[in-house]
């Protein structure tokens, strides 16, 4: 659902994941579940071994987004979720990004 359609403010989540979430096909079934729920937004594995990501859309859709992170793919042992809060920009999409150094 496209929030600028329905007339609900958009949400944007900044999530920061962390316990084995690299190597186990986090970022892309976290872009394939985004993509599901219509959620803009992106993710990447931070240097830590952690992986974070941004999601941004209808605000129940985010809502799934970051109880999926909390979860992660089967292969996942997720540890911690930090979630913040941030002012939505509108993005579109969902891609995954690099690793910044």
């Amino acid at each position: 659902m496209d929030t600028r359609q329905s007339g609900l403010a958009a949400t944007r989540r900044r999530v920061v994941v962390t316990g084995e979430v690299q190597g186990v096909f986090f970022r892309d079934t976290c872009r394939r579940t985004a993509l599901q729920y219509r959620v803009a937004g992106w993710v990447r594995n931070l240097p830590d071994g952690s992986v974070e990501a941004v999601f941004e859309g209808e605000p129940h859709h985010v809502a799934l987004l970051v109880e999926w992170a909390g979860q992660g793919p089967p292969a996942a042992a997720v540890r911690q979720v930090s979630v913040v809060d941030e002012e939505a920009e509108g993005l579109e999409g969902f891609e995954v990004r690099s690793t910044p150094y």
